[in-house]
């Protein structure tokens, strides 16, 4: 997690963004977005630059135009990573928001899905948050799992999945080279119990899926092409 990747292209973070609403939800902040007569919910958990990042939040709108109501909550309590902030690097920060928390924290947020009557819900993690997406899907907490450009995720959490789960990764990456990609594509192949899919992305690196210059046309080509994976993926299984 200490790897210069995690921190490349931050977001030029925007409270207003997003064409969804700010709301409180089983104790965290959390940008929502979509019907809430939708009975499908999907988690996006972010990665160290938080919930107002107005690529997550365009990408949360798209998800919420496939029928689904989404929910990205404000893990880092109003403190994400800030680059630019020297007394407080990544391996400091983090000693604040770690993804235990992160987990634990998410469980009241789907108590409170739960009880406005949504009954399946799908989690989506960027980075720091697949790795909170993979500990939900280990306790079956949720239905369904879409890890992107996953950090701290390691072989044996892949084995301890019990959900349908699809990785989305980068060829150019530290965190989750290619190597540890195909071996998890060789965990889920021989687990027959669920369903399971790793696709790796050439000439993308770590965080691209979110951390795209709009300007950039074949960053924002490839970022779209996960985004219809990822969509695609939780319409089959958040149902």
């Amino acid at each position: 997690m200490s790897g210069p990747q995690c921190c490349t292209n931050p977001p030029t973070l925007d409270p207003s963004s997003g064409a969804g609403r700010l709301e409180q939800l089983g104790g965290l902040d959390a940008y929502v977005v979509g019907s809430q007569d939708s009975k499908l919910a999907i988690l996006l958990v972010s990665d160290i630059f938080g919930y107002e990042a107005p690529n997550l939040r365009k990408l949360a709108d798209k998800v919420a135009a496939a029928g689904f109501y989404v929910v990205v909550p404000d893990y880092f309590y109003g403190d994400p990573y800030a680059p630019e902030n020297p007394e407080r690097p990544l391996m400091v920060w983090i000693k604040d928001h770690g993804t235990d928390k992160g987990f634990e924290d998410t469980k009241p947020v789907i108590e409170a899905l739960k009880s406005r009557g949504i009954s399946t819900i799908g989690a989506a993690g960027f980075c720091w948050g697949a790795k909170v997406a993979v500990e939900l899907a280990k306790c079956e907490l949720i239905q369904s799992a879409v890890l992107l450009h996953p950090a701290l995720v390691t072989v044996d959490d892949i084995k301890g999945v019990k959900v349908p789960i699809a990785v989305l990764g980068a060829e150019i990456d530290q965190m989750s080279p290619p190597e540890l990609l195909k071996q998890f594509e060789e965990v889920l192949a021989a687990k027959s119990e669920i369903d399971g899919f790793v696709k790796i992305f050439p000439k993308v690196s770590h965080g691209w899926t979110v951390r795209y210059k709009v300007e950039d046309e074949a960053a924002v080509k490839s970022a779209a092409e996960a985004h219809a994976d990822m969509i695609q993926w939780f319409v089959k299984f958040v149902k």
